[in-house]
């Protein structure tokens, strides 16, 4: 018999975007006091029950950024145990069709070429999409 104390692992599916704009993919730090804070990741947010991936990368976009994008191709989904639950996320490339991305929930935004992703300390769940695009976005351009 399984030991009732031990709690199935609260499961997030999250989205994430890799926008891409002049060749550079927008990258961003998690801001202080929030779980994993110091860690970059791709902006995004929890798919909510009514939602497609997509259309949650949308609104978490312009909640969180105060622009508008397209969501492009998927890039790769990944899970990561965290002490909170396990994480999968979606990775979607994306390109800004309205406005430029504001700070307003992370610590700071940069925007940067491919190789230099290798540079940041990337949350666990958003490493797999960054060693993607660090292999192979030179390839698709």
């Amino acid at each position: 018999m399984a030991d009732s104390s031990e709690a199935t692992p609260r499961l997030l599916h999250v989205v994430g975007a890799a926008i891409v704009k002049n060749e550079k993919i927008l990258c961003a730090e998690r801001g202080e006091g929030k779980t994993l804070s110091g860690y970059w990741e791709f902006p995004g947010g929890k798919i909510e029950a009514d939602e497609t991936p997509q259309a949650a990368l949308v609104r978490e976009i312009q909640e969180e950024l105060n622009c508008r994008i397209a969501v492009l191709d998927r890039i790769c989904s990944s899970h990561y145990d965290y002490k909170f639950g396990r994480v999968i996320l979606t990775v979607f490339e994306c390109r800004l069709v309205e406005g430029e991305p504001q700070l307003t929930e992370h610590s700071q935004l940069k925007w940067l070429s491919p190789q230099e992703l290798s540079e940041l300390k990337w949350a666990p769940a958003d490493r797999p999409a960054a060693r993607m695009l660090i292999q192979g976005m030179n390839n698709k351009r």
